[in-house]
């Protein structure tokens, strides 16, 4: 490309962002403050769903072999009283070599009505959140049972639409609309595939694939936040800063962004927001890796909510 092409190429890109760059006087456009106001809605529509976050009320680690669930209380998953006793039998495999038999699979006790993703189901494989696609959802009543991998071990999740962490929520908090902390930012991309690993508060740790880091400025300052790809091409962003463990969640908060243009990735901090433990007990969320850490307070975004967990104001180190 010649190189009066190529410098015109990316003045158009960063023209583009300049268009939406942080300004004082944007800071007032009531077009923005109704976007993040739309995002704050759908956000917490989102986590007072059916199944949404809100309603997991359990979260059970597994054994190799059979797993009793229900209702009664010497089951491996013992589940709220109101529950069948016994709802059915879930067995890991102890060895998941390729050629063997599947994983897990549930086995229904008879006369339970068992859906399989909303078909009913008479027994069988039971797939979990790491075999690709999305995880098989079992459904008794207002109960899911949903199998993770996190590692080398199995969980059951439970989801419960009459969980109190549900049906008493209270509601989000956030920060006053700031567009300053709507900041342009440089990509920078590793020239070989790489990694971020995420330790996590249940005790395993998470990879995913880093496409490269960002760099961006405040109050006269540079900073830096590596970034997790999304399937789709977004970029992931778990961090902490200075806030934590005060007004936001003490071992991170999560930022997705469009994929970079170019070079150029925006950053709004206004739609910065808490990962699930900062509501529930039984999650196996990250932890803001060492480089993610930022030293200032960053004032935008997702509070603490109004009742929240208390496993959120552990700060793991």
């Amino acid at each position: 490309m010649p190189r009066r092409l190529a410098v015109a190429t990316v003045l158009g890109i960063a023209a583009n962002f300049l268009m939406f760059a942080p300004s004082k006087v944007a800071a007032e456009d009531p077009a923005y403050r109704a976007e993040v106001k739309q995002f704050q809605n759908a956000r917490e529509a989102s986590l007072r769903a059916e199944d949404g976050w809100l309603s997991v009320s359990g979260l059970f680690w597994l054994k190799p072999g059979p797993s009793r669930i229900g209702g009664a209380p010497l089951n491996e998953v013992a589940l709220r009283p109101g529950v069948p006793p016994s709802i059915g039998v879930l067995t890991v495999a102890s060895d998941d070599s390729p050629g063997k038999p599947p994983r897990a699979t549930f086995q229904p006790t008879p006369g339970v009505n068992v859906l399989l993703n909303g078909a009913p189901f008479s027994g069988g494989a039971n797939r979990s959140d790491a075999e690709g696609g999305k995880a098989d959802v079992l459904a008794v009543g207002d109960i899911r049972l949903i199998l993770l991998r996190r590692n080398d071990r199995f969980a059951l999740r439970v989801k419960d639409n009459q969980a109190e962490t549900r049906t008493k929520f209270a509601g989000l908090r956030w920060y006053p609309v700031n567009e300053d902390w709507r900041v342009v930012a440089q990509f920078t991309p590793h020239p070989l595939p790489k990694t971020i690993s995420f330790d996590t508060i249940v005790g395993g740790v998470d990879v995913m694939p880093c496409p490269g880091h960002v760099t961006f400025e405040h109050g006269g300052q540079s900073y830096r936040l590596d970034a997790a790809a999304e399937p789709d091409g977004k970029l992931w962003f778990v961090f902490r800063d200075a806030t934590a463990g005060k007004t936001t969640a003490a071992n991170a908060r999560q930022l997705t962004t469009d994929a970079p243009q170019g070079d150029l990735v925006i950053l709004d901090f206004n739609k910065a927001i808490n990962l699930p433990c900062a509501y529930i007990e039984h999650a196996t969320c990250p932890i803001a890796p060492p480089r993610n850490r930022l030293p200032i307070e960053v004032t935008a975004g997702e509070q603490l909510p109004q009742t929240p967990a208390k496993t959120s104001a552990t700060q793991v180190d």
